[in-house]
């Protein structure tokens, strides 16, 4: 296996690689995913860490650290990268500095069935860039899906896949998580308020979201 041309401190690497299991773990605990399903990764300098493909999360250690380059040629592990790394490595291509989580969540998974574009139900969709779009449906894994995803992502820090899932960004794997409990909590919201019969939901316009944005922009402790 080749080693990078530059190359992260190890330290840097292991540090992140626990977070990124950490995060991948909490994906399951949180009910997001099921099994072996959704992925996770963060970019390191040069390198993309990314999950297994296949590997049960609670099995990970600290010897199964996973991690590609911007070209997806495999420079350290001996596990094989997550089947969506196209998916993965289209964002990091595009994006500086991010963490991407990538779930099957249910609730967001039902939306992406029905519309193309998850109604403004609640003002938390200002922090994800605005109303979050559908990718349109395509193979798992495939070129055609992370390209789906990239124009979903325009503007945006979230999207859905089309009968599939959820990908989120962050400038740390912290924030993508975030932003993907936001989005699954944001799509059960509006199921709920939808099923109500007679009733239509309530929907923010782009004025209320501009406001909360900027808002937002000033929210919790400095620094």
């Amino acid at each position: 296996m080749t080693e990078p041309t530059v190359r992260a401190s190890d330290g840097a690497l292991e540090q992140t690689w626990r977070q990124l299991v950490e995060t991948a773990r909490r994906t399951a605990a949180e009910g997001l995913v099921v099994g072996t399903s959704g992925n996770v990764s963060a970019r390191v300098g040069p390198l993309v860490l990314v999950t297994p493909s296949g590997v049960q999360y609670d099995r990970l250690t600290e010897r199964d650290l996973t991690a590609v380059d911007l070209d997806g040629r495999q420079v350290i592990g001996e596990l094989r990268p997550t089947s969506e790394l196209p998916l993965h490595l289209a964002v990091h291509r595009s994006r500086d500095g991010l963490a991407v989580v990538h779930t099957h969540a249910a609730h967001a998974t039902a939306v992406s069935a029905l519309v193309t574009e998850v109604p403004p139900v609640h003002y938390m969709t200002a922090d994800l860039g605005g109303p979050v779009r559908v990718a349109p449906y395509a193979v798992y894994g495939s070129g055609e899906l992370a390209r789906n995803m990239l124009t979903a992502l325009r503007g945006r820090e979230a999207c859905l896949l089309g009968n599939h899932g959820t990908v989120a960004v962050g400038a740390t794997l912290e924030q993508a998580y975030d932003r993907t409990a936001q989005l699954e909590w944001m799509c059960r919201v509006w199921l709920l308020a939808a099923s109500v019969p007679g009733l239509a939901p309530r929907l923010l316009t782009h004025d209320q979201l501009t406001e909360t944005a900027a808002r937002l922009r000033s929210y919790g402790q400095p620094g």
